[in-house]
């Protein structure tokens, strides 16, 4: 996107050959029979699978759900394709990169507050912290959360400049978009400015979104809301990929890339 390549960083046709080859994108570990269950499960109104949304009565057919999954994220569109492989286009993963990338630009140029947050810090959490050390380094205010906050699930925590939920000792995995709407909430209670953009994944991105928040996000293929949240334009940006590949460090060359593409390195 107009940018000149940076030593380390990939360029797009090397990163769609990694995104491939690490399983980020391309044949995904994720079955077909578990994407088409999530998508059933979202159009039946199961909360779980709306990630803090409000749905309404828009997407209760999921052959609607499946069809904007195949174009947004590239699975496969053949209903009756019930069972296996299921698959990420790469080449949307990328296009997803470079929205991200444009957002991402704008928020250093105007030295915006920005959040993060992740559902899913077993694979994500190094994405985001390198993205708010990078933004912060631009002179963006990363936002800090507020003290004391919990949830149902366990306390909300900031840890290496992301919000997650901490349960047990524990990092969690959750798709709620209670912990941000617990962030949210006290920062309007104690009088302080939302944030101008939040970037996050599963709920968190999601109620942001919801509570009119410009919201920037990564999901599964198996994870169809922000998706539907990015068809509807309350979320800006859904990247496509698998949120928990075996090694985390698979992810370094996609977010090199990001960053180059934001003008952040």
């Amino acid at each position: 996107m107009g940018t000149m390549p940076i030593p380390g960083t990939p360029s797009r046709a090397e990163l769609v050959d990694h995104l491939v080859r690490t399983r980020i994108a391309g044949e995904v570990a994720t079955p077909r029979e578990n994407n088409l269950s999530h998508y059933r499960q979202l159009a039946n109104g199961n909360r779980n699978f709306w990630f803090g949304l409000e749905f309404g009565e828009r997407w209760t057919d999921e052959q609607d759900v499946l069809a904007v999954m195949a174009e947004r994220v590239g699975v496969n569109d053949d209903a009756e394709h019930r069972y296996g492989q299921d698959t990420i286009d790469p080449e949307l993963t990328v296009d997803g990169l470079d929205r991200m990338a444009a957002r991402l630009r704008k928020a250093a140029e105007g030295r915006q507050r920005v959040l993060f947050a992740t559902g899913h810090p077993g694979g994500l959490l190094d994405v985001h912290h390198e993205t708010s050390a990078a933004l912060r380094a631009a002179g963006c205010e990363i936002v800090v959360i507020p003290e004391g906050l919990q949830t149902d699930e366990g306390y909300v925590w900031q840890l290496a400049g992301v919000a997650v939920l901490e349960h047990g000792a524990t990092l969690w995995h959750t798709h709620s978009g209670e912990p941000m709407k617990a962030i949210l909430t006290a920062l309007e209670r104690e009088g302080r400015p939302l944030p101008d953009l939040v970037v996050a994944d599963h709920g968190w991105a999601g109620y942001a979104g919801q509570h009119g928040v410009d919201s920037v996000g990564y999901a599964d293929c198996n994870d169809p809301a922000l998706f539907l949240a990015e068809a509807e334009g309350t979320v800006q940006v859904a990247v496509p990929l698998d949120d928990h590949v075996p090694s985390p460090r698979h992810y370094d060359p996609m977010v090199a890339y990001l960053l180059a593409e934001a003008g952040l390195r």
